[in-house]
């Protein structure tokens, strides 16, 4: 079948601002009152979620990366030069091994990576860091690092470290919970 619609001469437009993004609306917890504490508590959240995102995108497309090839490279600047299986990486990242061995390939051209045989496993490989890649890690956690400077008195760190950590695990029980899995712990 053939496609029969005229093709017209590419006429310009006028620039013309783009209309400003739309603002998220404040969801509230149904049993609380709108301005609750925990109601603002929530909306704090989740503008910090989008300001993350945001600056994940910006810090990595600066770099030449995606926001998930910079968590893979904070994930391997957390094992601390250990380095990590393909597959500990997919399941931390939850991508397909197909993705996976797209994004450690893309990784390693880049030079930002290397994989090295497994001491413990001829069969398997562990992937590192380079320079380079500690480098981009470096740099982007220097980002947050200077916000939680500006914003966290040094008094206060510790406790919003094990704040966060406890959100981590609540988010990850209630999770589970809602999605129909057991817990496993």
């Amino acid at each position: 079948m053939t496609d029969t619609t005229p093709v017209l001469p590419a006429q310009s437009l006028p620039e013309q601002p783009l209309p400003p993004a739309p603002i998220s609306p404040t969801v509230s917890v149904p049993e609380l009152s709108p301005d609750s504490e925990l109601a603002k508590l929530m909306t704090a959240f989740r503008v910090l979620q989008m300001q993350h995102a945001r600056v994940l995108h910006h810090e990595s497309s600066a770099r030449g990366l995606n926001a998930t090839d910079a968590r893979f490279v904070f994930f391997l600047a957390a094992a601390d030069g250990e380095g990590v299986t393909p597959k500990q990486a997919g399941e931390y990242l939850e991508l397909s091994t197909g993705a996976m061995t797209s994004l450690i390939d893309r990784l390693e051209k880049r030079a930002h990576i290397e994989r090295r045989p497994n001491p413990e496993d001829r069969r398997s490989i562990l992937i590192h860091l380079t320079p380079s890649g500690s480098d981009i890690a470096r740099e982007i956690g220097a980002v947050y690092t200077a916000a939680f400077r500006d914003v966290v008195a040094p008094a206060e760190r510790g406790r919003f470290a094990d704040a966060f950590d406890r959100l981590g695990v609540a988010l990850d029980r209630h999770s589970r919970v809602t999605n129909g899995v057991a817990d496993r712990a």
